[in-house]
């Protein structure tokens, strides 16, 4: 069931004119605004992660939002349809820093010429209940989710590249740098550090240059190397989608070829009728 963040994500980032539940082949599209495709994510990018990627590689431009919950505000019921005994806010708080956890899982799409990170640093209000819910086993302090709201949006990021997410770094850092230094530069511990380490290399952001012991030494690519690397990720094909037939549309100059060939196709065929024709005669 569909949630009110959910819903209100999807309100939010609808431009004028926008369709929203549109059935794309086997996909569901939360979102079309003029040729692009939103995809709203509030839980893992895995779960997409195909998805997203069929659709950039057959040459729709996607943009995937992906909140991060800054505050959460924790409001309890004494059942789904009880009262509420409390409401407090949890001490965990996201950062934007915290889109290299998420991306973890996301590097084989990101980054794309047709794919946009959106990213809104959110405030959200979450309603409980006691219950069981899907867990194989009882535990104490079980719970579940009646609803999210979002209360307030501090910011939203757009990431299209290596170098937004290079932006995220400190000024500082050395020319070659370990997770060390990226941890002290950042003010997080080390295992937070060799995180985002493992998805600027993955990413491209990033490349190895060596080790200092067991520590991976990184060097940030250049602006003129991440367009290159960008640049051979582009389809040869670039798709929108034709509302009136409800199905995906291919540019015009591919349509035009596809003509091209079907009428030749068609002029081939007519001219072994008639040679049969005039055998048989």
């Amino acid at each position: 069931m569909e949630t009110t963040l959910h819903r209100q994500l999807k309100e939010h980032f609808c431009e004028p004119g926008a369709r929203v539940e549109v059935k794309l082949g086997r996909y569901r599209i939360d979102v079309v605004n003029g040729d692009r495709l939103v995809e709203i994510q509030r839980s893992g990018l895995a779960a997409i992660r195909d998805k997203v990627n069929k659709l950039v590689c057959d040459g729709y431009r996607v943009d995937v939002v992906k909140p991060l919950v800054a505050r959460k505000r924790l409001v309890k019921l004494t059942s789904a349809d009880g009262i509420e005994t409390s409401r407090r806010w949890s001490p965990l708080k996201a950062t934007m820093l915290d889109i290299f956890d998420e991306l973890m899982y996301f590097t084989r799409v990101f980054p794309h010429p047709n794919l946009r990170m959106l990213v809104p640093l959110i405030d959200v209000e979450e309603i409980r209940y006691p219950g069981h819910g899907r867990r194989r086993r009882k535990r104490r302090g079980d719970f579940e989710i009646k609803d999210r709201l979002m209360l307030d949006i501090h910011e939203t990021r757009v990431f299209t590249g290596v170098m937004d997410l290079q932006a995220l770094l400190p000024g500082d850092l050395p020319k070659k740098f370990d997770t060390k230094e990226l941890a002290e530069g950042l003010a997080i511990d080390r295992h937070q550090a060799q995180r985002i380490g493992y998805v600027l290399r993955k990413t491209g952001v990033a490349k190895e240059c060596g080790k200092r012991g067991n520590a991976i030494v990184y060097r940030l690519v250049t602006r003129r190397q991440a367009a290159a690397a960008l640049k051979k990720k582009q389809p040869k094909v670039n798709r929108t989608i034709d509302f009136n037939q409800r199905k995906p549309a291919l540019a015009p100059q591919v349509v035009a070829a596809k003509q091209s060939v079907k009428k030749r196709k068609t002029t081939t065929v007519k001219s072994a009728k008639t040679k049969r024709t005039r055998k048989s005669a």
